[in-house]
């Protein structure tokens, strides 16, 4: 059971290793002794939201989650324990950076310690498979090499800081469409080679502590009782000996969940396990041994947090890595993510600084720094586009803001500090809390420590004084009873319904109604938002409460926004348009129902466009969006989500301090109808994915003349760079390394920089039933200008197999096959054959 593989070299360090982990083991043994089966039973489920019991007799502290995907929440969702917001992980997929990622991973650890988490719920490395999936943000790619690697990177990372990780949604959760129920329909030859592949790729590198089950069914049981992949895939065949736990409120069946591998059931206190799984032992429905399996699981866990007595933690606190400053690595890691698409005459860098620049685009102002779901925190400070480019500018510059087109479907946040009183069911206070805005979300604890059997309505007061005479809008956006009065008058009083059967769609998507108030300027007005807590006002037993008091001030007609615009862009020397898509575009539990721009994004870069030549656009999306104005503007910058330093990033970029880095991790289309996969419904319950193998650039190959807007791996930099080498050489014996490859690329242009080699390996042609070129390694180099660089990339020996589906083995496709170097995989100038023999 050792934590970190060691080759067969004996070092000192690997001996004290080597000792650690057998002293680990025999403490996880002596526990397990020690507890009878209700108490075996008890460390299976959890405690309440975020946590697993403890148990005084045996030394077992209380052992607690966290989401974590793009910042670690810890157990309380609130402002008053904010996080730091990293970039989204489709933005540190496009690093192709292993080392930068695993520094981000450091960061995560540091805050999981910060927050008293030991679990961090991530990373999630479900694929790209339709860009109409509405989580992809928190995903990092099409491509299940790059997602296995940059994954593997991230897990070691957070596991350097001593902090497990849960990799998710093991597996084919690749869309959020019913993804409670839906069962996903896949041969084995694709779940194996593409959609388990990242999984395997991350336990045999990094040796996750924990995964998390899918809410789906793959090819029928739901992956929470997946005997045939959880017990014989992931841990048998894989080697797997950390602990699988539910998604939450995902363990349905108790017998079926314990025999399919099932070790955790979260959340708690009520589950399928505790009295029913006892029960289902004392029948004889379960083995105790399979209790004892998923116990010493839970146990192991525990040991390698730190959690158990007389069990050496995994990392010892002499070892855990240097403090991060996590703002710096944020902004170096947003900088480093964002993808250079376009660039004519060389606009970007805007060095030396222009005389006057028109920013335009709502999300100057109210930054969209994440998706929508599990994966946001409360971020400890956000710098918007305005501010990080006004203070990079600085006076010298004329910096002019213009909305141009707001897409948001719902109002945001009131902007005005509100007071929440929390009220007993007789109407007595039970305390008060202060809120930044109109935003109220607890999700497992309440503030002051009031407990949630206790709350029977929150009370959200709030002054808003009018700056600008008109009709202002207010909105109540939740599920449940609302009572929204404002100026003395009751604008609403009535009861908001969730859509669909997600269970989490109370906080994930919720409806909004909205209400005009028309008001003098300078005139205050109170605005009080009550919500009344349903019977069970709480999520699967743990205690939830959102909702939202939205505000909007009277503002200009769409046309007029548009038209200011325009005129701003005019009379600027450089115009700088954000795009990019909303939360409610980009969400947990819904996908997407296009991929065009919401609202009169298209028409605002278009008309900015044609008032100036320089238009830069900077598109702010965790997936793929449509772009028809492409190739009308100067410059296309992909900013992705970039986190809470965003602003700061974003300047860094534009004025050439720092070099956009980043390469496509995902093909973008140029229209809908081009995506090879489109579809993400199900059909009576089942959704096939008939495609197969071919995702993504696999699919883009076989269609003759034609190509996407942007190829996978597509980016540029503030350089150029020619490819003038390429070698490739077998290895021979049994190691896991087919080939070694050596690419050489000299930086022609007149600045530092960086590359993303990328190789792929071509078949022959001959079976179809294969991709016609697939990515098998990358490295990022760097190289002052005129200077040569070489890339040194292993290719693993599974790039020539394919999975035989009668031999349940994997074989090796013998013959020629091309190893191809490029920057793109429609960018590959170099290429040399590779014989590979029957015995590799």
């Amino acid at each position: 059971m050792d934590d970190r593989k060691e080759n067969a070299v004996t070092t000192p360090e690997a001996r004290d290793r080597a000792a650690a982990d057998a002293r680990r083991e025999a403490a996880v043994e002596a526990a397990l002794a020690r507890l009878d089966l209700p108490a075996k039973v008890a460390l299976l489920a959890g405690a309440d939201m975020w946590s697993l019991p403890a148990n005084e007799e045996i030394g077992l502290g209380r052992l607690v989650m966290s989401d974590g995907p793009a910042g670690v929440r810890g157990e309380h969702w609130t402002p008053d324990d904010p996080s730091v917001a990293l970039p989204s992980p489709t933005a540190l997929a496009a690093t192709w950076d292993l080392d930068l990622v695993r520094r981000a991973g450091r960061l995560l650890a540091q805050e999981a310690r910060r927050k008293g988490a030991h679990v961090v719920l991530a990373p999630t490395v479900n694929l790209h498979r339709s860009p109409r999936g509405g989580r992809h943000f928190e995903c990092y790619s099409e491509d299940p090499l790059l997602t296995g690697e940059i994954g593997a990177a991230m897990v070691s990372g957070v596991q350097d800081g001593g902090v497990a990780t849960t990799p998710k949604h093991f597996v084919a959760n690749d869309s959020e469409t019913d993804r409670y129920t839906v069962d996903v329909r896949v041969d084995e030859r694709t779940l194996r080679e593409l959609y388990l592949a990242p999984f395997e790729a991350i336990v045999e590198k990094a040796h996750p502590w924990g995964l998390m089950a899918a809410y789906n069914s793959v090819n029928g049981p739901s992956m929470s009782e997946h005997a045939e992949l959880n017990n014989t895939v992931l841990r048998e065949e894989w080697g797997f000996d950390g602990v699988l736990v539910s998604d939450w409120t995902g363990a349905r069946d108790t017998v079926r969940a314990a025999l399919g591998g099932l070790d955790v059931a979260m959340p708690g206190p009520a589950t399928v396990y505790g009295e029913h799984l006892v029960a289902a032992v004392r029948e004889g429905l379960v083995p105790e041994a399979v209790v004892d399996a998923l116990a010493r699981r839970v146990l192991r866990l525990a040991a390698r947090v730190g959690v158990l007595a007389g069990a050496p933690a995994a990392v010892p606190a002499q070892e855990l890595p240097a403090p991060v400053d996590g703002e710096s690595l944020v902004r170096e890691l947003a900088a480093r993510s964002f993808v250079l698409l376009r660039n004519e005459g060389g606009v970007l860098p805007l060095d030396p600084a222009p005389a006057s620049v028109a920013l335009i685009g709502a999300a100057a102002t109210e930054a969209r720094i994440g998706g929508g779901g599990s994966a946001q925190v409360f971020p400890t400070r956000v710098v918007t586009p305005l501010e990080g480019l006004r203070a990079a500018l600085g006076a010298g510059t004329d910096l002019v803001h213009e909305i141009g087109a707001d897409p948001r479907t719902f109002l945001p946040p009131a902007a005005f500090p509100c007071t929440a009183e929390l009220l007993g069911a007789d109407g007595a206070s039970l305390g008060t809390a202060a809120q930044a805005d109109g935003s109220v979300r607890w999700l497992g604890a309440l503030p002051g420590g009031v407990s949630f059997t206790d709350l029977a309505r929150v009370r959200l007061t709030g002054t808003l004084t009018a700056e600008a005479a008109g009709r202002h809008s207010l909105a109540v956006r939740g599920v449940g009873r609302f009572t929204l009065e404002a100026d003395g008058e009751v604008l609403f009083d009535g009861v908001l319904l969730p859509e669909g059967e997600d269970p989490a769609a109370a906080f994930l998507n919720p409806p909004e109604r909205r209400f005009d108030l028309a008001l003098a300027e300078g005139r205050d007005a109170e605005v009080t938002l009550t919500c009344t807590m349903p019977e069970a006002s709480d999520f699967a037993g743990f205690g939830l409460v959102s909702f939202t008091l939205g505000h909007a001030a009277p503002t200009a007609s769409p046309d007029e926004l548009i038209e200011r615009a325009v005129a701003a862009a005019r009379a600027a020397e450089v115009a700088v348009v954000l795009v990019g898509t909303t939360e409610e575009v980009e969400s947990e539990g819904v996908d997407r129902a296009g991929l065009r721009l919401p609202g009169r994004q298209d028409e605002l870069v278009a008309r900015v466009a044609a008032a100036n030549p320089r238009t830069v656009v900077v598109v702010n999306a965790g997936a793929p969006v449509l772009m028809p104005w492409r190739d009308s503007v100067a410059a296309v910058l992909l900013a992705w989500f970039p986190g809470q330093q965003a602003g700061e990033a974003l300047a860094d970029v534009l004025l050439g301090a720092a070099e956009p880095g980043g390469r496509l991790p995902t093909t973008w289309p140029a229209e809908e109808a081009d995506a090879p996969v489109w579809g993400v419904e199900p059909t009576d319950g089942r959704l096939d994915y008939a495609e197969g193998l071919f995702i993504g650039y696999r699919a883009w190959q076989r269609r003759a003349g034609a190509a996407p807007a942007y190829w996978f791996g597509a980016g540029g930099g503030y350089t150029d760079w020619s490819y003038e080498g390429l070698e490739a050489r077998l290895v021979e014996g049994a190691s896991d390394v087919l080939a070694e490859v050596t690419v050489r690329v000299r930086n022609t242009g007149g600045r530092a920089g960086r590359e993303v080699v990328q190789v792929y390996l071509a078949t022959d042609g001959s079976d179809r039933s294969r991709p016609d070129r697939q990515l098998a390694g990358f490295a990022v180099v760097g190289a002052e200008p005129g200077a040569v660089a070489t890339a040194r990339i292993s290719l693993a020996r599974r790039a020539v197999q394919s999975w035989d589906t009668a031999a349940r083995a994997w074989r090796v496709n013998p013959g020629v096959h091309t190893v191809e170097a490029g920057r793109s995989a429609g960018d590959r100038p170099l290429a040399l054959a590779l014989v590979v023999p029957p015995q590799a």
